[in-house]
């Protein structure tokens, strides 16, 4: 799952080097924190959150077959 949000992310943003994602795993929730250069914040989020949204969407779609519930928090 990281590496799904680590090839949607970089194409996106003009410093692919910054882009890290870290794993919280939990009982039955495993949060992703992805973080990524400053200036690229308004690339990932987009225009009214619609980027993030569409992010957000395929890597929860991707996970559905876990157990765990998943969620992706973007990060400074």
């Amino acid at each position: 799952m990281k590496e799904l949000i680590q090839t949607i992310v970089k194409p996106l943003v003009d410093f692919p080097e910054d882009v890290h994602v870290n794993v919280n795993e939990e009982d039955h929730r495993m949060t992703y924190q992805l973080s990524v250069n400053k200036t690229d914040m308004g690339k990932v989020i987009g225009k009214q959150g619609r980027v993030a949204k569409a992010i957000r969407t395929v890597v929860y779609a991707a996970g559905s077959s876990q157990q765990k519930k998943l969620f992706l928090e973007i990060v400074e």
